[in-house]
């Protein structure tokens, strides 16, 4: 019995939250991301922006060049977090496997759902729509990888003013025919190198590499090869992973200009540490781990890791190992293009309260309650204060 998997996109996911959250964006040319000054890439951008050739991962520097009017909006990434998780509440209410494969994106395996696959698109499109007030364009096909190519379609053929909100489905035995007429990059492993070296072999379509032998791709691309025949032809059989693990949290910026500043580089890695404290929370893990990665001007990048004791979730002591491992790598004064701070070897176990002690439980709740004040007010608008001596 072939499957039904459906992939949703949330269209310009972060622009149309922050539309949620003021109206007056709408039909505006905006973007979301970093100041230009400081090195800033887009995020993502609107539609509107979208007519002057702005993109996402763009500079901004070029996005503002390329539309001098472009109105640039600081991430909420708690916002986005929060609509986020509306959204797979809906599609696990839909069916039991949902593989969220980023923040805005998703699979779902409605084999058993008992209604038409485009019946089932547009109830939770519409669903999506309504409720939440965020546009979103779905593909159904009989594979995650067709799928998701469908989507991919759907979104271009819908391209306009506005977001596409595009439902596409591919029927069972269709896979091979819908693939056949487009650009052979769209195939999942077929990269720019990839596509240069088919290009040579007159290979330009999905449907050009579907008609050429398996045996002779395997001895010009090896198991690269037989991957590619069988995507062509629209055969995958990648399951819908409910789960996966997480191996690290880490966040990093990179300078508008290189720091030369001590005192500069650990406020850096204090806001670096918090946000990352505040994601383990947000997922419930704990993490021995801390890495520092470090950029000098030249490029040369290090990456210093210690392991704790016991598991942490908790800003301060992260803060205190990455700043620890910033002065074992680095002498006072030299300048830094890019810093980081990661945690891994995680776990969802908490540690016992005797290993806290009374006065980590203490903080571990104060923590908590700056947490749900910068949900609610902003992660700018709430910070622990610096504790000074003879205070």
């Amino acid at each position: 019995m072939p499957r039904t998997i459906l992939h949703l996109d949330l269209d310009a996911f972060f622009c149309a939250v922050e539309e949620l959250r003021d109206p007056s964006l709408r039909g505006r040319a905006f973007a979301v991301g970093g100041k230009p000054d400081q090195r800033g890439v887009v995020a993502s951008c609107s539609y509107a922006a979208r007519r002057f050739g702005v993109r996402s991962a763009m500079p901004m520097a070029k996005a503002i060049r390329l539309c001098p009017e472009l109105k640039i909006i600081s991430h909420h990434f708690g916002n986005y977090g929060k609509m986020s998780d509306q959204v797979m509440d809906r599609l696990n209410a839909l069916s039991p496997l949902v593989e969220q494969i980023s923040i805005d994106e998703a699979f779902v395996d409605i084999t058993d759902i008992r209604e038409s696959p485009e019946l089932t698109a547009r109830r939770i499109q519409k669903q999506i729509n309504t409720e939440l007030g965020l546009p979103c364009s779905v593909g159904v096909a009989p594979n995650k990888l067709v799928a998701k190519i469908a989507t991919e379609v759907g979104k271009h053929q819908a391209r306009g003013v506005g977001p596409p909100n595009a439902v596409t489905i591919v029927p069972a035995g269709k896979e091979a025919e819908f693939l056949a007429p487009l650009p052979v990059e769209m195939l999942w492993g077929v990269g720019p190198k990839t596509a240069a070296s088919l290009s040579t072999l007159g290979i330009k379509t999905i449907g050009d590499l579907a008609a050429w032998d398996e045996r002779n791709l395997v001895a010009r691309f090896g198991e690269h090869g037989r991957e590619m025949a069988r995507h062509a032809r629209g055969i995958s059989d990648s399951p819908v992973v409910t789960e996966h693990e997480t191996k690290s949290i880490s966040q990093e910026t990179t300078f508008a200009r290189d720091v030369r500043d001590d005192k500069s580089l650990e406020a850096t890695l204090k806001e670096l540490s918090e946000q990352v404290g505040r994601r383990l929370r947000r997922s419930d893990l704990t993490g021995k781990t801390v890495k520092l990665k470090i950029r000098w001007p030249d490029f040369t990048t290090l990456t210093r890791q210690t392991t704790l004791r016991s598991p942490t979730d908790q800003d301060d002591e992260i803060t205190t190992t990455a700043i620890s491992l910033l002065k074992k790598v680095r002498p006072s004064g030299k300048p830094v293009r890019l810093i980081g701070v990661g945690v891994s070897g995680l776990t969802t176990e908490a540690r016992q309260l005797e290993l806290w002690g009374l006065e980590s439980e203490k903080r571990r709740k104060f923590q908590g309650v700056i947490d749900e004040l910068q949900d609610k007010y902003g992660e700018k608008t709430v910070h622990k204060g610096q504790h000074k001596e003879g205070e």
